[in-house]
């Protein structure tokens, strides 16, 4: 049988569901960041107690960006599932600041360009119907229930920290991690079902990864110009 008159639907295909679809864009992107800059120090058992509290120092911003921006999106159809996990990060990251280097940690470790850039992209993101922070939500929150718990082992083993050095990566009050991922993906997957540009919100993922890259190797920059003198334990 020939082709003649035969047509594809293609419109008529369905698109995959937003955690698949950032999970495609961004795969390239995802192992270029595991050996790229301090993570890629981080995930080989080589970084110093220094350049990983100069890294918390510089994603800070992005948490509490990305964790207002979602509160105020509480009553979104899309966005309020998300909040109602109340996987929030900041304050657990500055009490790993202040376990690792004292009350006064803001005074002495740098916030750089490249993790002022990111914070201000996640306030970006958060603009109007702010779904874009969906994409920001897949990249850190995810990123934090999978990588994350791997490289908590690491640098218990590698720095010596103890879990009051690590409550950045502490879910314990949800009894099972693999069900609240699963739980966290259908959420944000139902979230992109009721985004009016999913594309959008796919390059936004892109644009996630790229800015944690840079984060990254600012810190990996920054530690080769001389010592962070604030880096010496509370």
């Amino acid at each position: 049988m020939g082709t003649k008159g035969m047509t594809v639907a293609t419109a008529d295909i369905p698109s995959p569901p937003i955690v698949t679809a950032l999970y495609l864009r961004t795969k390239t992107l995802h192992v270029e960041a595991e050996r790229t800059g301090i993570v890629r120090d981080l995930l080989r058992g080589e970084a110093t107690r220094e350049g990983y509290v100069l890294l918390l120092r510089n994603l800070l911003p992005a948490y509490q960006a990305m964790e207002q921006g979602l509160a105020r999106h509480r009553g979104s159809p899309a966005l309020g599932r998300l909040v109602d996990y109340r996987l929030d990060r900041a304050a657990a990251i500055e009490a790993d600041l202040v376990a690792l280097c004292g009350a006064h940690w803001s005074q002495g470790i740098p916030l750089l360009s490249a993790g002022d850039f990111y914070a201000r992209r996640i306030v970006k993101a958060a603009e109007g119907d702010g779904m874009r922070l969906i994409a920001h939500a897949y990249t850190r929150y995810l990123g934090d229930l999978s990588g994350g718990q791997i490289l908590q082992r690491l640098l218990t083993r590698s720095l010596d920290l103890k879990p009051s050095e690590l409550s950045f990566y502490d879910f314990s009050r949800f009894p099972d991690l693999e069900a609240l991922k699963a739980d966290y993906r259908q959420a944000l997957d139902h979230a992109g079902t009721l985004a009016a540009d999913a594309q959008m919100v796919i390059e936004e993922g892109a644009i996630a990864f790229s800015l944690n890259i840079d984060v990254s190797c600012a810190v990996k920059a920054m530690l080769s110009s001389g010592p962070i003198a604030a880096v010496t334990g509370p």
